[in-house]
Order: structure tokens, then sequence, then C-alpha cells
């Protein structure tokens, strides 16, 4: 076999069929191997494969590529100023109002650096005002015109006149000679030869019969009162204490910046107030003096009251009940602006608080 073979793996066409014929065999093993493994209908399980570790990335940016939007500044105290203060732009404050001051007050307080003046009030007590005043304007009546009365003609009179007897008396000198004389006498302003001594003004001017027309005076259309005390058009307050004020002398007046959201707070707490004052007028019946009525509520950027968040009630139930109507009843307050949206969101939670004095 072995010179068999070697003769045919010398020869080119025999070695060719060889070859063909054990390449045929090696084929047929395998496929006998392994076609019952690729043929069967068996579902395969799944492999499990392990969990691949997280890759770790560290991405650097330069300053200049990325420059995150500025968010706009969240203010910190709302405060009421000074209505009849010029406007001022303070120089540092956290203050937020619905216009420009700076604080100011009639006392300046030695090395005061306070942005609030100050000022006597209650203790333990928070307040944003500075001034107390009545937000409806008086009512000016136009005069009516008095009817036309012919004035009359009056005499006038003089006043009376200081009247001052001569002084001294005559004494008889000499039986003898017969003659007369007077005492030592002191001179007088205005002496005249009059018995006895009448009080009055000295210097008296000469009016004699002269005339003067005086207008006649119509009982049914008095004249309009005179207006003495303006009035500071500002809610009426209750201050808080706050021993340490500033050096800054002048019209007392808060440290505060301008923002839309100071302007719409200040006209919310008037409205609140018109209709505070005009429940209480109606209902007439107040509760204890220095009762107190906290209520917290969230505000949406429609303006309206979302939702009642809590009543601190130290007064009557009634009194509660007027508070809260006090802020439901003027909603909606007005859509907030663009920039009020920004700074606060959708919502805003407030506080406001009632006093009874």
């Amino acid at each position: 076999m072995r010179r068999a073979l070697a003769r045919m793996w010398e020869e080119p066409e025999s070695r060719s069929i060889l070859i063909g014929i054990v390449g045929t065999i090696l084929v047929h093993l395998l496929l006998m191997f392994i076609g019952p493994v690729l043929l069967r209908n068996d579902p395969t399980p799944a492999l499990v494969r392990p969990h691949a570790r997280p890759r770790q990335f560290s991405i650097q940016l330069a300053p200049e590529m990325y420059k995150p939007p500025a968010k706009p500044r969240m203010p910190k105290q709302f405060v009421e100023t000074n209505p009849d203060k010029p406007e001022d732009v303070p120089d540092k404050t956290n203050n937020f109002a619905s216009r420009n001051q700076q604080v100011a007050q009639e006392k300046p307080t030695p090395n005061g650096k306070s942005d609030r003046p100050a000022m006597e009030g209650e203790k333990d007590l928070h307040s944003t005002q500075i001034v107390s005043g009545q937000l409806q304007k008086p009512v000016e009546q136009t005069p009516v015109p008095p009817s036309p009365v012919s004035p009359t003609e009056s005499k006038l009179t003089a006043p009376r006149q200081e009247q001052t007897p001569l002084s001294g008396f005559e004494k008889k000198i000499g039986a003898a000679d017969g003659g007369y004389g007077t005492n030592i006498a002191s001179p007088s302003d205005a002496p005249k030869d009059v018995p006895n001594k009448i009080d009055g003004l000295k210097n008296v001017p000469l009016i004699e019969g002269a005339t003067d027309l005086q207008p006649s005076i119509d009982p049914h259309h008095p004249r309009a009162r005179p207006q003495i005390v303006k009035s500071i058009q500002a809610r009426p307050a209750i201050f808080a204490e706050n021993k340490v004020g500033t050096q800054n002398t002048g019209l007392i007046g808060v440290s505060a910046e301008f923002s839309n959201y100071g302007a719409y707070l200040q006209k919310m707490v008037e409205i609140v107030q018109v209709q505070f004052d005009r429940l209480n007028d109606e209902s007439r019946i107040y509760p204890p003096s220095g009762s107190i009525v906290i209520v917290k509520f969230i505000l949406n950027e429609e303006g309206q009251i979302a939702r009642i968040i809590s009543v601190e009630n130290k007064a009557t139930d009634a009194a509660a009940r007027l508070c809260t109507s006090a802020i439901t009843i003027p909603s909606p307050y007005g859509p907030w602006t663009d920039d009020m949206k920004a700074m606060l969101g959708k919502e805003q939670e407030l506080t406001y608080e009632f006093f009874y004095r």
C-alpha cells in the first residue's frame, strides 16, 4: 500500500484524485457531527452576557464657548415708599417697590447705615409702610356761586381812643397877692381836658364820616371750608419699631428699587385695602383691638387667586372670613409682565397680614 500510494502521489493525475477523495470524506464527516446541531428546531437559551462597565468621559469646555443665560435676580423684600418724596435711585439695597427712593429721615441717626428710617411703632410686628394716609382722595365740591346780592353800605366807626385827663390841680399861692398856681405833674402822651380817664388805643386814624361797601352774606350758600392739612395718598399704616435708622436727613423715605413686580404688588395691596375697609364698614362688627389675621395664598400668572393655603386666625371667625374675602373678591388682579413670569414662574406664594386697631 505504501508503494502504491507513493506511485499515485508522484503522478499528478492520481494525486488530484486522491486529494478529492480525502476532502470528500472529511466534508461528510463534518456534516455528520455539525448537521444535527444546525438543523434542530429547539429554542436556543439566551446567553448571559456580562455587564459592561460604564466608561467615564471627562469633557472640558472653555469659558467663552458656554455661557449660561443670566437668571433674573429674585427680590427679597417688598416695601411701600413715600409718594410725596421725589424719586431717587438708591446706592445699594435689597428692597423693591413701585418707585426708586433713597432712605432719609428728619432727625439723623449718628452712624446709621440702615436702608429703613428710624421709627417708633409696634414691637414684634412686620410692616412694609413708612407713612400713613388715606387712599381715597377727598371729594372736592365745586363751590356754588353766590346769588347776586347787592352789597350794603355801612358806616365805619373808629375805635375808641385813649384819653387821659390833665394831671395836677390848681393851688392858691398867696391870699394877699391873689395869685394861683399848679403843682408839678408828670407829662402825658395825649392829655385832654376830660374829667375821667378813658381806656383805648393811643393812635387812632381819623375816619369819621367814612363809609365802606361790605358784601352781603348769603346764608344759603356759605363759602367753602379751606383745606389746611394735605393728606398723603397712602394706606393707613401701623408702623413697626426700628431703632437704627440712617444719617441721611430729609423727607422720610426708604431705600428701594423700582420693578414691575413692586408696582404690581403696590396696586394689589391698595385694592385689597379698599375692599377690606368696605367690608368692615358694611359689617360694622369689629374684633377686639390688637387682633391679627394672617392669610397665605397662591397667585398665578393670570393674577387669579389659585388657592388659599392657610388662615391663621388670631381674631374672630367673622374677621377671618372677611379678610379672606378682601383678597378673593377683587381677583383677578391682572396678568403678569414677561419679566415677572421669568422671575417668579407660573405661581407665587404671598402672605397678607390684617391688623385691627
